[in-house]
């Protein structure tokens, strides 16, 4: 594992051993991810010196998928995290004692999708029937299949699921060696055009458009975090938002930050990446209406009775056990056009 470590006092990103000596609270984060076009609003806000104008020397580690920052945060290893909500609800039902909460909702619209080649015969859900599709198994997009599978009519029994890794699942989709992968859409699109996929050959069906009502990636904490460290907490999220609400302003300044710390990435790919994000993911027409960070309760509760269609709860969990707003800044703040 790869990690990153920034400064927030220093004028440039920096890779350090120890936080920003003139932050006062240390704070553990856990990505879902590499750092890639979407996690701008984390860097920028290192970078531009918010999280330590809110006290806070903030850390920051890469993941390798949506269930390693739950994983991380739940054992104590790091204090928040960036992964996917519907993961946290199925993880609290399976370990109780070690259950955690959502307190800012990133994707409000989740990126998880199936993700095709039409020369290969996957342009529709019923297509992956007689195909195979990769599909790594810690992925959160993985982990929505059934519901999928459910909503679109699909025979399970005539898809083939190959369990490959993260770094060949587009590689092998290029290859023609599966017809279909599971991915997040931006990312899975932007690999494949990189691979030499032409974009009108890729299908990309995103989930949210096809029955998988849910959300996507948020912010996670453990509640006795939280509450033993409460400042620390909304510092951090009055940060973020800041740094979002930039991010979405001006992507092409946003990505800037991405590539100097991740050289091996390109401004072009990346700003594509973040765009996609922005647009499909971030900003939605009930963001626009509500305002960042926030979900609704009522479509919580619909999220969780479909994950229950497919999973079965020990004990079903409220919408408002697993989402807390308590933290968040507000509206006023959170607003955007």
């Amino acid at each position: 594992m790869k990690k990153f470590v920034f400064a927030a006092a220093l004028a440039a990103a920096a890779i350090a051993a120890v936080p920003a000596l003139s932050a006062e609270t240390p704070l553990k984060f856990s990505l879902d991810w590499k750092l890639e076009g979407p996690a701008a609003p984390f860097l920028l806000a290192l970078e531009k010196g918010y999280f330590s104008d809110e006290g806070l020397a903030v850390t920051i580690d890469t993941g390798a998928g949506s269930l390693e920052p739950i994983n991380r945060v739940a054992s104590g290893a790091y204090d928040m995290g960036f992964g996917d909500i519907n993961s946290l609800i199925k993880f609290n039902d399976q370990n109780p004692d070690s259950a955690l909460t959502a307190i800012y909702m990133v994707y409000n619209k989740p990126a998880f999708a199936i993700i095709g080649r039409k020369s290969l015969g996957v342009a529709a859900p019923k297509d992956l029937e007689g195909k195979t599709l990769g599909a790594p198994a810690p992925d959160g997009a993985y982990a929505q299949w059934p519901i999928f599978v459910k909503a679109n009519e699909i025979d399970a029994s005539k898809v083939t699921i190959e369990n490959v890794g993260f770094p060949v699942r587009e590689p092998m989709l290029a290859q023609g060696a599966v017809q279909a992968i599971t991915g997040f859409s931006f990312s899975s699109f932007i690999n494949l055009k990189t691979a030499g996929v032409p974009a009108d050959d890729i299908a990309v069906l995103l989930m949210a458009d096809y029955g998988v009502e849910l959300y996507g990636n948020a912010i996670l904490v453990a509640p006795a975090y939280a509450e033993a460290h409460p400042d620390a907490v909304k510092g951090f999220l009055a940060a973020f938002n800041k740094a979002m609400k930039e991010v979405i302003a001006d992507p092409q300044a946003a990505v800037k930050y991405v590539t100097d710390a991740n050289p091996v990435v390109t401004q072009e790919t990346e700003l594509e990446r973040l765009q996609m994000a922005i647009d499909q993911n971030i900003v939605t027409d009930e963001v626009k209406a509500d305002g960042l960070g926030a979900v609704k309760m009522d479509r919580l509760t619909t999220s969780i009775d479909q994950i229950a269609l497919t999973f079965d709860f020990s004990a079903k969990p409220s919408a408002e056990s697993v989402f807390d707003p308590s933290y968040l800044p507000q509206k006023e703040e959170r607003e955007v056009e």
